[in-house]
Order: structure tokens, then C-alpha cells, then sequence
């Protein structure tokens, strides 16, 4: 059974591989790639630091989804903008992103105390 951080992030991804596909019947190409591409990597790197070889490489990989995470809000923010999605659906999308951000960041923070008391 998935925890609330992967089910959330593959939820995520499920989310943004949606808005990719009705941004492409609208033509849009170049931000549809770019949000799909880092939206999808959140979940991907969340998958892959559950895997990790050490609470090192945990981390690290937790930062990259992390930083994912931080590129598809600024995706969203531009789409919101220009107005190639809807401001319910930016709204909708960017608040599961802020929720997924809190327990990304809490785990992070965490994971560094943990190391930083097993030194």
C-alpha cells in the first residue's frame, strides 16, 4: 500500500498528463510539455526516493521532486495568466500542488534532522 506522499504525487501526475492532453487540443505544445514534463518527474522521484540505497540518496531525491514540484507551480502560474486554463482550474491544481509541497517540505525537514542527530 502507497503512502499519502506517492499516492498524492501520482495523483498529481494523473492531474497534470490530464491538463496536458486539453492543452494539446487547444495547440498548445511548448508549456503543455514543459508542465507535463516536471509534473509527471514529482511522483517519478518521490517513487524512486521510497526505493532509495540510503536516507542520503532519500534525500536527495525528495529535493529533486521537491524542486519539480516548485517548476510546475510556475507552469500553472503562467497558464493561469495567459489564460489557457481556467482560474477554477488553476485554483483546483495549484492548491493540490501547495498540499503536496507542505508534506514534500515536512519529510525533507525531517529526513535532514534524522541524519543530523545519526552523525
Amino acid at each position: 500500500m502507497a503512502n499519502a506522499v506517492q499516492e498524492k504525487s501520482e495523483a498529481l501526475a494523473v492531474r497534470i498528463v490530464n491538463l496536458w492532453k486539453y492543452l494539446l487540443k487547444h495547440q498548445e505544445y511548448d508549456i503543455s510539455r514543459q508542465v507535463k514534463r516536471s509534473g509527471t518527474s514529482v511522483g517519478a522521484n518521490v517513487c524512486e526516493a521510497l526505493y532509495g540505497a540510503s536516507k542520503k540518496d532519500f534525500l536527495n531525491k525528495m529535493y529533486i521532486a521537491y524542486k519539480e514540484l516548485g517548476e510546475t507551480k510556475y507552469w500553472l502560474r503562467v497558464l493561469n495568466r495567459t489564460e489557457l486554463i481556467t482560474h477554477d482550474s488553476f485554483i483546483s491544481l495549484y492548491s493540490d500542488c501547495e498540499e503536496l509541497d507542505h508534506i514534500i517540505a515536512s519529510i525533507i525537514k525531517t529526513t535532514k534532522e534524522n541524519i543530523n542527530n545519526n552523525v
